[in-house]
Parts: structure tokens; sequence; C-alpha cells
């Protein structure tokens, strides 16, 4: 009998991400020919520009086909770079970027190369899935840092610098925030920089969502005074652009350190796929009012969601700043009809109002869930009276 080994002590310190589990059952669902909304992928539901759509027709036609080098083309590098500059005004160098395979794996090299077994690494909570894991998968211990919804899920200085230990190496702040929305003002930001610096700890902002703000304008903390010494950035054109199939996200460190990550990525994934490098170029590069457009419609949308789920009695909701969620506090239907947390109420309302959303346990808390609204007016309308019709009969 063929015996099968078992598996690395290293994969069973993570787990399937949560988003990808519940895309994957609506999915099914869809399939199935069930009539399905889904508010559990966070995905903009708008077609890539088509200038960026051109620019990989074109490379495919010119043959640019080949490997590229891993890090990415120097065209893009110094495209990222500078788009990086004009919306933030910060001042890196290609020598400083490196092209990743999305944004998640510019968090995983970057996590990989900085943190050993034994370190610390602070993470506020609500927080991004991924996050944890790949923590845990490099032997490092997260220290997770509870925010609150009164505040709007916003992370204090003096919340960090209470959390620090001698082990600390780093912390991961995600702002615009996913799954809250929550936003951290530039002030508090400053005050974590200014803390994280002092004391040597690398910050690393995740500027996913850095482009979707309602009521501010975008920055990043890496144009702080001296940012560059000890800030990361994890970025991806994936929300921005609607490109989220595209796969192009991009790192920007110190050179020491986005050679460390060049020299792992050379061992994993090699260059990004060289068609969707030369779309991303024309995408940092080309006109940007295709952003704008998607902000505007997403600012209409979250104006409708809020109003809609603060109709339902006693669902509460801090208002989202950024991003495309919304993270409804669902406790008041604990303990009716044998739901007792936000996955089985999540799996309740999956299979029986046929609404697909994250329960907040994949995001570290247990009374919300995650409602993406990265999708039309008419399937917001549509999911949300199911959740209401849902709510109401559990009684």
């Amino acid at each position: 009998m063929l015996t099968v080994p078992g598996l690395s002590d290293r994969i069973d310190l993570i787990n399937v991400s949560s988003t990808m589990k519940v895309a994957a059952e609506a999915d099914r669902l869809r399939r199935e020919g069930v009539d399905l909304v889904d508010f559990g992928a966070g995905e903009p539901d708008f077609p890539t520009p088509d200038n960026i759509k051109q620019a990989a027709v074109d490379a495919i036609h010119g043959n640019f086909t080949k490997y590229t080098p891993v890090g990415g083309t120097q065209d893009l590098k110094q495209a990222i770079c500078e788009r990086h500059h004009a919306d933030y005004g910060s001042n890196f160098q290609p020598s400083e970027c490196v092209v990743t395979v999305g944004g998640k794996h510019a968090v995983f090299n970057l996590v990989q190369v900085l943190i050993n077994p034994g370190d610390e690494v602070i993470i506020p909570v609500p927080y991004w899935v991924t996050y944890q894991d790949v923590v845990n998968y490099a032997g490092a211990k997260c220290v997770f840092v509870e925010t609150d919804e009164q505040s709007g899920f916003l992370l204090t200085a003096a919340m960090v610098e209470k959390a620090i230990t001698p082990k600390t190496k780093l912390i991961i702040i995600n702002s615009p925030n996913n799954p809250s929305g929550g936003l951290l003002a530039r002030e508090e930001f400053e005050k974590i920089f200014h803390i994280t610096s002092k004391l040597a700890i690398w910050l690393l902002t995740d500027e996913c969502y850095c482009r979707f703000l309602y009521d501010s304008d975008p920055f990043s903390i890496a144009s702080a005074d001296k940012g560059k010494s000890t800030v990361l950035v994890a970025g991806s054109l994936s929300k921005t652009y609607a490109m989220t199939g595209w796969r192009i996200g991009f790192a920007l460190a110190p050179t020491a350190i986005a050679s460390a990550v060049m020299k792992l990525q050379s061992h994993s994934t090699s260059n990004p796929t060289s068609i969707a490098q030369k779309a991303a170029f024309e995408a940092v590069s080309g006109p940007q009012q295709s952003v704008g457009l998607m902000l505007a419609k997403y600012k209409k949308r979250r104006e409708y969601v809020v109003n809609r789920l603060r109709q339902i009695p006693g669902v509460t909701l801090a208002e989202p700043r950024g991003a495309f969620y919304a993270y409804p506090n669902i406790g008041v239907a604990f303990g009716k009809q044998g739901i007792h947390n936000s996955m089985q109420f999540a799996e309740r309302l999956l299979t029986q109002a046929h609404v697909a959303v994250v329960p907040g346990e994949a995001f570290g808390t247990t009374q919300h869930i995650r409602i993406s609204y990265a999708t039309s007016m008419k399937e917001l309308e549509r999911g949300l009276d199911r959740i209401h019709q849902f709510m109401e009969a559990l009684g």
C-alpha cells in the first residue's frame, strides 16, 4: 500500500483564505442555478479601462511575451515610483521598487524577508485575512491590537505603543481598512511612524485602497520626513484600476529590502506576467479619470448601503470612510434560532436568503459581517432587501 507522506509543519500554520472560501461557495451555488446576491468578493464590478486593455493587446501583437527582469521592467518600476510621487509626494527610485503578482504577494514577500521565528508583528483588529497567516507562516507571533466600533475602528499611537515589546519587528497598517472602511488620520499615522522609526520597527503600510477616500485627500506615510528609512509600502493595481485578474502589485522599500524580495521572488513566481506589466504601465502612467469615476459611484453606493443597514432594527454600523466595504454589527441576531456568532449568521444568510457575505471571524471580530458594495445598485437593493427580511424573520 502506498503511504502518503505528511504535510509540512509550515503549511499547517496557515488557513485557506476565508474570502476565497466564500467566493468558492458562491460560485458553486451560482453553477447550481441559485439566484444569489454576492456581497463577498472584494472586487470592483467595473471593467478594466479600455486604454489599459488595449495596452495588453498591443503587447501581445508586439510579441512582448518573454521573460522580464524578476522585479519587473525598468519602465514599469519607474512609472510606479512616479505615480506614487504624483499621488502622495513620496520619492522612491526604481531600485526601491519590486513589481509583484498582486498586492497580496507584496505583503507575503515583505513579511518573509524581514520576519524571523519568535519575532512579534503588531496587527490592528479588524484586519485583512492574509496578515495573520503570512506572519504565522514566517513562524512569528501576531500581537493583535483591538479597536472599537464606536471610534470607527481607529488605531491610535497610544494603542501601538502599549503593544510594543523588545520582540516587536513590524506593524502592519491597512488604511483605508479592509474590512471596516476605517481611515487612520494623517496626524495619528505620523505619531505611529515617529514611535516606530525611533525604535527601528518596520512600518508596513498596505495601500491597496488609498485612492478610494470619501472625505479627505489620499496620503501615504511613506512621504513623511525620513519615512523611507523604516516604512514599507505594499501597493496594488487591482482595486484602483479594476485589474484584479491581471495580478499586478508592487513593494516599495529600501534597496536592501527590495533586493531581498527579488531574491525570494526569483525562486517562487519569477517575473509578473509580461503582458500584464504593459497594461500596468498604461494604468499608472496614462489617464487617471477612471479612478475618479469609480470613486464617485462607490460614494453613492456607500450612502445607500449605510442608510439601508441603519434601517434594520438593532444593526449598528461605523460609517466607512474609504475602500468599498461596510462592516455592520449583527450581534442583535445572536441567540435567535440557533445563531450564536457571525459565522453561523453568514452560513444561514447564504443558505436561506441566498446572500453571500464574509463573517467577521475572518477579520478578528465575532459580531460583524463584511459587505462589499463593489457591485451594482440593483444587486445592492436586492441583497439588502433580503438581509432586512432575513433579520425580521429571525424575530
